[in-house]
């Protein structure tokens, strides 16, 4: 069933049908012309039991705090702050841009989040300084997937639901490689620094100036501590952290900076309940996938495949990133995760891979699948933002995905970059 599968999917994809409806539409074809219509009204049925968990409120709400702290200009607070740290360096505004997207992964979890906040503010801002749109773009897109990696952390909360994870230890686990990632595309700007005749560095700001754009940036870089305090310490679940996240946002936008106005509320309420429909959707649909094709033993026939092709977890390790790598190019990280992690889970962990340093390979590299053609989402939202075409955004990234490329080879060699953090806090054994 997956062999036929996976071409009726791309075809729909192709032909313009939205992924979510893909999921749904390849499957009941393929059951229909095999005379499984009973299996048909199973596959819908389990779109909205896919839906229907306590944990994915997770989602929603956090989406929720992203657009709160981005209407109420802390999005602006944060490059501020970056820019007084670090916009001394060559070619600074581009390791501005690259550290206030780490930034924003603290408080968003979402890497279109982080596209269309920080793109829309600092792709002019840099084509201003003298950058080409090309490069700032590049830039803005290759750090946008530091989004979901530093905790809070969407697609970790999917992982955690489908495989039965700890989502404290997924954060945790998150955090390392989300900053070697940062680290990595700073040097790839500093190495192409003078190829592509980046602007020279402003003056080092002072240390006062320092202080007071610390001070400003202060209430909204305290939410990521909020979140992962309260939680590792069992203050609250992953999914109430979630919900006071929101009304952290709603309380410092709308009484501490007072930048957030009344009249916004309703249209934040839409643009979140919009975004999260549609992560939502996926995970249905992509949980109705999943119950049709362990129906057709799928599960157990690919892992017969993968374990015949070598019993070494390291070779192993490398054939799987890249098909991680090329699922990515096709589908969104969310639905493939649920769709290939109970699949690929198991097989590794018996392996002797520990299940959290698997999780953050599969979401590490399906994350960076959003950065490539020919449907990779944060190519879209980039292109939309900064009006170049897909494929002149997609060429200029190429050293930055090689990076990004090298960070997930060097996670999946070296569990240690994954584990230290949540196994120093009691996490991980």
């Amino acid at each position: 069933m997956l062999s036929l599968f996976l071409p009726l999917f791309l075809l729909l994809l192709f032909l313009g049908l939205p992924v979510v409806f893909g999921l749904i539409m390849a499957p009941a074809a393929l059951l229909w012309a095999n005379g499984q219509e009973r299996e048909i009204a199973l596959l819908y049925r389990n779109v909205y039991n896919g839906m229907d968990s306590f944990p994915l409120m997770a989602i929603p709400f956090f989406m929720l705090a992203g657009e709160l702290m981005n209407r109420a200009g802390i999005t602006m607070r944060l490059v501020e702050f970056a820019q007084a740290m670090i916009g001394h360096l060559r070619g600074g505004l581009a390791h501005v841009n690259i550290m206030s997207s780490m930034l924003f992964s603290g408080l968003s979890g979402s890497a279109v989040a982080d596209v269309s906040a920080l793109g829309s503010m600092l792709i002019p801002a840099m084509e201003k300084q003298g950058y080409t749109r090309r490069f700032a773009a590049a830039v803005t897109a290759a750090s946008s997937i530091i989004g979901p990696i530093i905790p809070p952390s969407g697609i970790m909360i999917i992982y955690a639901y489908v495989m039965n994870q700890s989502v404290a230890a997924l954060f945790l686990a998150g955090i390392v490689p989300g900053i070697l990632i940062g680290l990595s595309l700073m040097v790839i700007v500093w190495l192409v620094a003078d190829k592509e005749n980046l602007p020279a560095a402003t003056a080092r700001a002072s240390w006062r100036d320092r202080g007071k754009a610390s001070l400003s940036a202060f209430w909204p870089l305290l939410t990521p501590v909020i979140i992962l305090g309260g939680i590792l310490g069992g203050v609250f679940t992953p999914t109430e952290a979630s919900a006071i996240a929101a009304g952290y946002a709603f309380f410092i936008g709308l009484f501490v900076m007072r930048t957030l106005k009344v009249r916004e509320i309703p249209d934040v309420l839409m643009r979140a309940g919009m975004t999260s429909a549609v992560v939502l959707l996926l995970v249905g649909a992509a949980m109705a996938f999943k119950t049709v094709a362990s129906l057709a033993h799928t599960p157990e026939l690919l892992a017969e495949i993968i374990l015949g092709l070598s019993n070494n977890p390291l070779v192993l390790l490398f054939l799987i990133n890249i098909l991680l790598f090329i699922v990515g190019m096709f589908l969104d990280a969310g639905p493939a995760i649920i769709i290939l992690g109970p699949i690929l889970g198991p097989i590794f962990t018996s392996m002797g891979v520990d299940p959290i340093h698997f999780a953050i390979i599969m979401a590490v590299n399906l994350t960076v699948g959003l950065l490539t053609p020919p449907m990779g989402l944060v190519l879209f939202v980039t292109s939309s933002v900064s009006g170049l075409r897909v494929e002149t955004i997609a060429r200029a990234t190429l050293p930055f995905l090689a990076a990004e490329v090298a960070v997930i080879f060097l996670i999946t060699y070296f569990p240690a970059i994954c584990l230290t953090v949540p196994r120093l806090l009691g996490f991980v054994n």
